[in-house]
């Protein structure tokens, strides 16, 4: 209320949040309010928010999604046990960044893992989902007057279990066009079902060794991690956040090409070896680092989830 009602005073002409899930939601009820280019349906944006909420809507529509269920305590995820096929993932059901994320081969420490995985998120609830196998992805999209136009397929580097922090990304993302083309379809109909009108979507999948495919996750908005706001600039040559201003100013997405296309990757500092790769990078090879993002190497071996990682830098990719 306070967001609309300095929205207001200031006749703003649009709003969006890039890359913050709970800032979505405040976007899409002042866009609401006001009138603007929203989103989406307010209602939506809410179920996206919520990922049980989520896991339910895709269920319901027929998605291929992880069986999934979200909880209050501990005590309630005992007793519904025996629905899920071990490993589970226990997580937050409103938060990003990797926060509050276990994986689990057992029920041994399950309470323990929905104790934190609540603690981590705003409205004090864990989801437990059975684990999907297969290489994780995200899909990029920006949506114009209810026309979404794909613009990359990441794939995504992650420590693994039990955390599960990305560690990198790869753009554009090498998979056969088949499967390429089976992505778009899935995704674009599920924007389509959530009503996502207008604006950026970040579309997290996985894809198994035999080629299916599993909605995991999608942000109304931006990927994070540089993903949004750099890599797909270099890997399609298109400006992704000039296209989601001018969408919420009600504009259409401009796809003229700011830059040549290159294949791009975003690599995370975890370690003291990371770091001894970012230097001799630096001092052998400069010309193949695009930017540096983050640099905290004070952070080495502090590291728990995405928001205290030791840094990151942008690189040409080695070839596929």
């Amino acid at each position: 209320e306070k967001t609309l009602d300095a929205a207001r005073k200031l006749n703003i002409d649009g709003i969006m949040s890039f890359a913050c899930d709970p800032g979505v939601v405040t976007a899409a009820y002042v866009a609401e309010q006001m009138g603007l280019p929203n989103v989406g349906p307010y209602e939506s944006v809410c179920i996206l928010q919520n990922k049980g909420k989520f896991r339910e809507f895709l269920t319901k529509n027929g998605f291929n999604v992880p069986t999934a269920k979200g909880y209050k305590n501990a005590a309630a995820a005992l007793k519904d046990i025996e629905m899920f096929h071990w490993p589970v993932i226990v997580k937050p059901t409103d938060r990003s960044g990797s926060r509050g994320i276990f994986k689990l081969e057992n029920s041994l420490m399950l309470k323990e893992a929905v104790e934190k995985a609540k603690s981590e998120g705003f409205e004090n609830r864990a989801l437990i989902e059975e684990y999907a196998k297969g290489q994780e992805y995200s899909v990029e999209y920006i949506s114009y007057k209810g026309e979404s136009h794909f613009l990359a397929l990441t794939l995504k580097h992650t420590t693994g279990a039990p955390h599960f922090i990305e560690t990198g990304h790869l753009e554009p993302a090498p998979v056969e066009e088949e499967i390429l083309k089976k992505v778009k379809n899935i995704v674009s109909h599920a924007l389509n079902t959530l009503g996502i009108e207008n604006g950026a979507s970040h579309s997290e999948i996985k894809i198994d060794e035999n080629g299916e495919i599993k909605i995991i996750e999608i942000g109304a908005r931006m990927g994070g991690d540089c993903i949004g706001s750099d890599l797909v600039r270099y890997s399609t040559g298109y400006d992704f956040v000039k296209m989601v201003i001018q969408v919420a100013c009600g504009e259409e997405p401009d796809f003229t090409k700011v830059t040549d296309s290159m294949n791009v990757e975003s690599v995370f500092i975890f370690t003291q070896e990371d770091l001894d790769e970012y230097e001799k990078i630096k001092n052998e090879n400069p010309e193949d680092i695009l930017k540096v993002v983050d640099y905290h190497p004070e952070n080495i071996g502090k590291i728990t989830d995405s928001s205290n990682r030791a840094g990151c830098y942008i690189r040409k990719a080695k070839g596929f």
